[in-house]
């Protein structure tokens, strides 16, 4: 049975005067740069299949212009795509009607942007329950829902303000905490912490990190920062040109990065900082763990692992989720990890 949430099948996206015309008539296999230079249409994505999988963090990274944004877009068809197909829960969103699509992205997506979108005009409170409102919800159970959320978010005691009155950290945690009012079963994240001071920017990555392992919400992530993205996602999908380079766990992207494009990404990446044990042990004869000794887990990252070796020539055995041991690794093992970017 499919975990799969979200799914994305060849998705085009073209602008210009006759885009359905060139999608149908052009040759699909030509580059962005080509089929520029014959119709002078602009494929912003160019057939982009992807699953995210229910309760995960994918993230959509890649530099400005790479199509990351209006790939996203397509999912809610805030921006109509050209072609292909989207499924949310099995239902197709490219073929809902006018009614159907203002349900989808009123009771089950939420969007968090990158210049937080607030309200001036209205307090903190009531920017914060605005999509109940519209939802007719009465004042007193919306009023309700938003002053949990915004003590969820940590900004209670803030509720009677307005956004000129905060922070820009803030601001984005009202701006969470709308999109967190409505109950959504999917986030979409427009670069929502890239307008922020690099600390401030790093506490919010830790707190929406926090929420999300309390709410399990399937989360769709866009950024074009990859130490960001290798920390905030489940898995990255890498793009450039409106095409997707390479897909996978942060761990599988720096530990192959499919060409240089990818490779240029994580060449300032601690490696130790992302690549588990599972990933750099060697193989060993042993086939199960003595009673009372030492073992690793797989999946711990490398730099979880220093105090454990450091004092010990001997290698540890590593093993899997099912207790069965795997390889191992010793000191030897980290220090070289710790030592290659």
């Amino acid at each position: 049975m499919s975990t799969a949430k979200i799914i994305c099948r060849d998705i085009w996206k073209i602008f210009g005067a006759n885009p359905k015309r060139v999608l149908d008539s052009h040759d699909r296999s030509r580059s962005r740069a080509e089929i520029k230079s014959e119709t002078g249409h602009v494929v912003a994505v160019k057939d982009v299949s992807f699953e995210i999988n229910k309760g995960e963090c994918f993230v959509v990274m890649g530099l400005s212009g790479s199509g990351k944004s209006t790939l996203v877009r397509c999912i809610s068809r805030l921006i109509e795509p050209t072609g292909g197909q989207v499924l949310i829960d099995g239902d197709d969103v490219t073929k809902m009607n006018g009614k159907e699509l203002q349900s989808l992205r009123r009771n089950k997506m939420a969007m968090v942007f990158q210049h937080f979108g607030l309200f001036p005009h209205r307090k903190v409170i009531d920017n914060i329950s605005y999509g109940l409102e519209v939802r007719g919800m009465s004042k007193l159970a919306r009023t309700e829902k938003a002053m949990e959320v915004l003590e969820l978010v940590g900004l209670d005691g803030w509720d009677q303000c307005y956004p000129r009155e905060l922070s820009g950290g803030m601001q984005q945690r009202v701006g969470l905490a709308r999109a967190m009012a409505v109950d959504p079963e999917i986030l979409i994240f427009d670069e929502p912490f890239s307008a922020l001071d690099p600390l401030i920017r790093r506490e919010m990555q830790d707190e929406l990190l926090e929420l999300q392992n309390k709410m399990q919400k399937t989360m769709v992530f866009i950024t074009h920062d990859f130490l960001e993205a290798i920390k905030m996602g489940d898995h990255i999908a890498i793009m450039k040109d409106g095409e997707i380079t390479q897909i996978g766990t942060p761990e599988e992207i720096v530990a192959n990065p499919i060409d240089d494009y990818v490779r240029d990404f994580t060449e300032d990446v601690p490696r130790y900082k992302v690549l588990s044990a599972g990933k750099v042990m060697r193989e060993t004869r042993l086939k199960k763990v003595a009673k009372g000794a030492i073992s690793v887990d797989a999946t711990a990252k490398i730099d979880s692992l220093i105090n454990a070796v450091a004092d010990s020539d001997e290698a540890l055995p590593v093993i899997d989720p099912a207790g069965r041991v795997v390889g191992e690794i010793d000191r030897s093992i980290i220090m070289r990890a710790m030592n290659t970017r």
